[in-house]
């Protein structure tokens, strides 16, 4: 079984409510950390993992987070004419990265319905494909690289967790494993959402990147909707685990941020932004003389 990905999904169909008002207008993916927005950032991610065609999972009336990976000629030939070759690099950057195409999903019905959606825009070719939540940025890149590894070894599927203190992980869905004799890769047993600290079966939560086995698009079909008529992609996991699928998880020692509410937004903005030779030693300074007189 071939671990390589050609493609990946990318569910981008939410409202983007905790950004209202800004959201009525500009869909949540394309706000800018700092000067690139998280979708971006995401497939970059994909594309340096292997991928090369990005599905988004979208939504009537956000069509522009498809179009921000379509060329633009014109604009690129009047910033060609004013010589700002710099920006022009910038405008090319996310058309270059893959071939970006939609998938529409009409009803917001859970990430397994999400996912089911993209299923009529793969080929014969895509074995996996990898799903990345854009509100999730995971530090340092290159998980899905790690991830893809596993699949090569062990087959199935295989997900990104992190290890969460105890007392924080009812926020979670949390991982039911087995030592497989390397301390970055667990066997999957099990599968529960946001349990009590005092059930949980690990302290290994789900981290917003799953590398899927094709099989999991069968799965989706058979799995009950739960509350509000979601499909959940836990539960098409959790299935294909009772069925005897391989599912592994690869444990990354990184870090991560939260695009999905103002507050790891801003965290993630300031983050970038410092790490920028054109921001980070003026912003570092403000920061210090801000807190000083805070």
């Amino acid at each position: 079984m071939s671990s390589a990905f050609q493609t990946a999904i990318v569910p981008a169909a939410g409202l983007g409510t905790r950004f209202l008002p800004t959201t009525k207008a500009v869909p949540k993916e394309l706000l800018p950390v700092v000067d690139t927005p998280g979708i971006e950032l995401v497939a970059a991610e994909a594309a340096e993992a292997g991928a090369t065609r990005l599905i988004i999972v979208t939504s009537p009336g956000k069509e522009a987070v498809a179009e921000y990976f379509r060329p633009q000629p014109e604009l690129e030939a009047t910033l060609e004419a004013r010589g700002k070759s710099d920006l022009v690099a910038k405008v090319r950057r996310a058309p270059n990265l893959l071939h970006a195409e939609t998938a529409i999903q009409e009803k917001a019905l859970g990430l397994g319905h999400a996912v089911g959606c993209a299923e009529g825009n793969l080929t014969g070719a895509d074995e996996a494909v990898a799903v990345l939540l854009p509100d999730d940025i995971i530090l340092p890149t290159g998980a899905l690289k790690r991830m893809a590894e596993v699949r090569e070894q062990h087959g199935g599927s295989v997900l990104l967790a992190f290890d969460i203190p105890r007392e924080q992980i009812s926020a979670y869905g949390v991982f039911d494993v087995r030592e497989t004799g390397d301390d970055d890769v667990k066997q999957v047993v099990g599968m529960v959402e946001k349990p009590k600290p005092e059930d949980a079966p690990s302290t290994f939560a789900a981290a917003g990147r799953y590398l899927l086995d094709r099989a999991v698009f069968d799965a989706l079909k058979r799995i009950t909707p739960g509350a509000g008529g979601e499909l959940q992609l836990t539960d098409a996991i959790a299935l294909l685990i009772a069925e005897g699928h391989p599912v592994h998880v690869v444990v990354h020692r990184g870090g991560r941020h939260d695009l999905g509410n103002p507050g790891g937004f801003l965290r993630a903005a300031v983050d970038f932004a410092l790490k920028t030779p054109e921001y980070g030693p003026d912003l570092r300074e403000w920061l210090r003389e801000r807190l000083d007189n805070s």
